[in-house]
């Protein structure tokens, strides 16, 4: 979409100068608001034409039967679909007899800007009528970052040729209809009028809706206020139904005179409140949302986000898509997390029903790895949401025939939602992954209070899990057998790389952290013997490896699969799982997504640099990308081994991913780990950060190793780690680190020992590349070259 001539490349902002129809649900997506509470698809505000109507509720879902041809013990029952609930957002315009309705009549201008400095999405239209009367809209939309239960529109509408009698209709919309499935496992299942009306109500200028899910049993209030401003005549009343309350508007306006609305929407949900209180949560919430005003939200708005930027930005040189790229994706990381306050961050943020709204294991290994260095508060609450869930992880476990926790692979509530074992229960390596961000948290913040905690509670059942799920053979080596990496087109294999070296970490990290708090250890049951068997296992863990190929394996005889027959694939049959059965998959060497090379980015001191040069090329061979989580980790190896200009490829793709519709599902919410991915393929791989150190008794410090692709001329990003805030500036030839403020920092720089401290930056030059023969992907994957792209479009408009 971005390439698409209605798209301005800006640094700041996304705008759109001309409506286009065939991509209005992906652009619903792209411009979409939320704070991790409400979100709001950027659908328009008149309801109409749309391509996916969606407000959504963290949380807020539907239950529904996963059928099953055969029934088989262990199966989860019952699966869990995001809903949308009350949408606060549709305003509805007449000019005179006529609706404001895009297919009818003559959009003569359009406008829509997300900035993402203030948080506002801004539209401007200007509508000729079937009947010759033109009309300008001006429309600013927020969802709130101050005010978690807040969302508001400031809408305007002024004749352009004539006196015109308008009417504006504000609701609340319940039960929308939605489209319907088009059978990509990907999409959502569709749940129909999932909300029962439990209140009504309409007054003066106030709107609220009361419901109740049908089968969940959740309680879902919205709530709207207005001021209105008009020309003397103005009138509007007020009504309300089941699934609609209304409150309508009309004046009749000069050239000059506008009328102008200003709307307040509070959003509430509970399991467990009744309805009196879920109508007071609401209705308060609009309360003090008028009392601060629309310009006191604004300014509220522009703060938050003026300290998220000052410790979050990154300045790319030298490539302005990419620097709007980052930008954005920064942002709707931000929005998918900021106020969840103990819930899930699902895949799609709540930017759409994409996946059903579940959460997976990229929240943990993608999304939180940037929070953390970036946003450190908002990382804590996601953890304590898996905390909360410990109970059904348990429960999980105990079912299993296994001790501790066994997190699901996808959910909602915390209860396991995935129907297809291969691919969901037996990927057992999302534990580790959930104790691997605990352990990354705690070294970033030093948040001794949380490691204490829910932190160590965590590390100990995730722990207890591996050391009864794997096994010791003969010879004293420790395996983990029947599990299902990262990448989906392996199943059920022996001694999975990525979930063995995660293992190791999680054992390792939960044996030290109950060794420094040994009071709350015992507490947990956790004695001597259990963390020496948690150590004997990390330290006897099976790794494999292939001697005649020199490479690892990404499980124990992968490297002996048929290779699958990448000529005879054609692009059309791309992604491989809506194409060919999952038995020819599982059985040959393709690989959907990057797992061994994610092993190597996650736990970087397991491979020298050689191995890590062998293995990348070789999976390099056999990875298809099946996946929007591949193309960033794919950027992290490539730079660390030297092949920039492909890094710099991948970066595009994983930067693009929504913007240019990579994945041809953008309509259904954006991909928040890929975006997640932009900052991850710059800072760790441009960047090189890593961290390192933490167990085995040595210190934890910050590595890193800067390189940056030819196009690029700099690189310029902000960490946080452990109340000091970092800069760092790359250019072509150097790197100049700056502690802003906080103690004395220790950091590595191509492995040489670093001390800054908050008076006198630190500049060093960068060793040169080693110029190695590119590796080769599998046929028609190789990823757009961005450097050859870029250079064509210079071109282009030089001439």
């Amino acid at each position: 979409m971005i390439t698409h001539p209605s798209y301005v490349v800006e640094p700041w902002s996304l705008r759109e100068t001309e409506l286009n129809l065939d991509v209005l649900a992906q652009s619903e997506s792209v411009f979409a608001l939320s704070n991790g509470h409400i979100g709001w698809r950027g659908n328009l505000d008149e309801g109409e034409p749309h391509g996916l109507p969606g407000a959504y509720l963290n949380g807020v879902h539907e239950l529904h039967p996963l059928p099953y041809a055969e029934a088989g013990y262990g199966y989860p029952e019952s699966g869990q679909t995001l809903i949308n609930v009350t949408d606060g957002k549709v305003i509805r315009l007449l000019v005179d007899d006529h609706c404001y309705d895009l297919r009818y009549g003559e959009l003569t201008a359009h406008e829509r800007v997300l900035d993402f400095r203030t948080g506002v999405l801004s539209r401007t239209a200007v509508w000729t009528s079937p009947a010759g009367l033109a009309v300008r809209i001006t429309s600013h939309r927020l969802v709130s970052f101050t005010q978690r239960a807040v969302a508001a529109i400031a809408y305007e509408v002024e004749p352009l040729d004539g006196r015109n009698t308008v009417a504006v209709q504000s609701e609340l919309v319940a039960n929308e209809q939605m489209p319907h499935d088009t059978g990509d496992p990907r999409v959502a299942a569709a749940i129909d009028c999932p909300l029962v009306a439990e209140e009504d109500f309409a007054q003066d200028t106030r709107l609220r809706l009361v419901h109740r899910t049908r089968h969940s049993g959740l309680r879902v209030g919205a709530a709207a206020d207005h001021i209105v401003e008009g020309p003397e005549g103005t009138t509007w009343s007020a009504e309300s139904e089941p699934d609609v309350s209304r409150l309508t508007v009309t004046a009749a306006l000069a050239p000059g005179e506008r009328l102008r609305l200003v709307k307040f929407v509070g959003y509430g949900w509970s399991a467990t409140r009744s309805l009196p209180a879920v109508h007071d949560q609401v209705d308060g919430a609009v309360a003090i949302a008028r009392s601060t005003g629309w310009e006191g939200l604004l300014a509220e708005q522009r703060a938050y986000l003026d300290a998220f930027w000052a410790c979050a930005d990154v300045e790319v040189d030298g490539d302005a898509e990419i620097q709007q790229a980052v930008r954005f994706a920064l942002f709707h990381v931000l929005q998918a997390a900021a106020r969840g306050e103990e819930r899930a961050i699902p895949a799609k943020g709540l930017t759409g029903t994409g996946y059903d709204g579940h959460s997976f294991w990229d929240v943990e290994s993608f999304v939180l790895p940037v929070l953390t260095f970036t946003a450190p508060r908002t990382v804590a609450p996601v953890l304590r949401w898996r905390h909360a869930t410990l109970p059904a992880a348990r429960e999980r476990a105990q079912q299993l025939g296994l001790n501790g926790a066994a997190f699901p692979w996808r959910t909602i509530t915390g209860a396991e939602c995935s129907a297809y074992w291969p691919a969901g229960t037996a990927a057992f390596h999302i534990n580790a992954d959930i104790a691997v961000a605990v352990e990354r948290y705690v070294i970033a913040t030093g948040d001794e209070q949380f490691e204490r905690g829910p932190g160590l509670e965590l590390l100990v059942d995730t722990a207890r899990l591996w050391r009864s799920l794997g096994h010791h053979d003969s010879d004293g080596v420790f395996h983990i057998d029947g599990v299902t990496g990262p990448d989906e087109y392996s199943a059920v294999a022996r001694d999975n790389l990525y979930t063995n070296l995660m293992a190791r970490r999680n054992l390792i990290a939960a044996a030290e952290t109950a060794a420094r708090h040994a009071d709350r250890a015992e507490e947990l049951g956790v004695d001597d013997e259990e963390t020496a068997a948690w150590r004997d296992a990390a330290t006897r863990i099976a790794v494999p490896y292939n001697k005649t190929l020199g490479v690892h394996e990404q499980s124990v005889g992968f490297t002996d699969f048929q290779r699958w027959d990448f000529a005879a694939t054609t692009p059309e049959q791309y992604p491989l799982l809506l194409h060919f059965p999952y038995f020819d998959l599982y059985r040959k060497q393709v690989v959907k997504q990057a797992d061994l090379v994610l092993a190597m980015m996650m736990c970087t001191d397991a491979f020298t640099a050689e191995e890590k040069a062998r293995n990348f090329a070789y999976y390099e061979s056999l990875t298809v990308r099946d996946s929007s989580l591949s193309a960033c980790c794919q950027a992290v190896m490539a730079a660390e081994t030297g092949h920039l200009r492909l890094a710099y490829a991948y970066l595009g793709e994983a930067a693009l991913m929504d913007l240019e519709d990579l994945e041809h599902n953008t309509r259904d919410g954006l991909h928040i780990a890929s975006l997640a991915g932009s900052w991850i393929a710059l800072v760790l791989g441009f960047g090189g950060m890593r961290q390192y150190g933490g167990q085995g008794g040595t210190p934890a410090r910050l590595g890193f190793a800067p390189r940056l692709p030819e196009r690029l001329s700099g690189l310029k990003f902000t960490v946080l780690v452990r109340g000091r805030t970092l800069r760092v500036d790359i250019r072509s030839s150097a790197a100049r680190y700056t502690l802003v403020e906080g103690d004395p920092l220790h950091l590595l720089h191509h492995g040489e020992p670093l001390t800054l401290t908050a008076s006198e930056p630190v500049e060093r030059p960068l060793p040169p590349v080693s110029v190695l023969p590119e590796p080769q992907q599998p046929t028609g994957r190789r990823p757009a070259d961005r450097a050859v792209g870029l250079a064509v479009a210079e071109a282009d408009t030089a001439g």
